[in-house]
């Protein structure tokens, strides 16, 4: 998914707790790296999958049309808003738990979606990715690191 200006913008104000540039940022590193090489980066799709749901984006291509994402830990379809996402972040802080098979066979998902809520919702720890927030040059409507 190509994180745009627009997307950034629609992100409902009270879904994070971080600054929407780091966001986007870190969204795009996510993106960018799950659709980069022949191997599977776990790690990226969590945080990936956790920052759509989070902003609330809309999935194109999908069958049967546009979808919602789904959350990253429970996998429901509900947009994500203030007390879902805690109730997320608090599943996915037991989602290895729960899921053992997720810890063996997506190596670096669980930790990944908990790096995410852990930032952008509790404001705990430091970023998924290490990267510095940029503005979209003008009439830029992609959103880059």
């Amino acid at each position: 998914m190509e994180v745009t200006a627009e997307r950034v913008a629609r992100i409902p104000l009270g879904n994070l707790r971080v600054p929407r540039a780091a966001f986007a940022a870190v969204w795009t590193v996510a993106e960018q790296r799950n659709a980069a090489g022949d191997q599977v980066d776990w790690y990226a799709g969590g945080v990936g999958a956790t920052c759509r749901w989070l902003a609330v984006a809309v999935m194109e291509g999908q069958p049967g049309g546009r979808a919602l994402p789904p959350a990253p830990a429970t996998r429901h379809r509900t947009p994500a808003y203030e007390e879902l996402i805690e109730a997320e972040y608090i599943a996915a802080e037991q989602l290895g738990r729960h899921r053992p098979e997720l810890v063996v066979d997506r190596p670096g998902w669980c930790e990944g979606i908990q790096a995410t809520l852990r930032w952008t919702w509790r404001g705990e720890g430091p970023a998924p990715f290490d990267v510095q927030p940029t503005r979209p040059p003008a009439g830029s409507h992609g959103v880059h690191r």
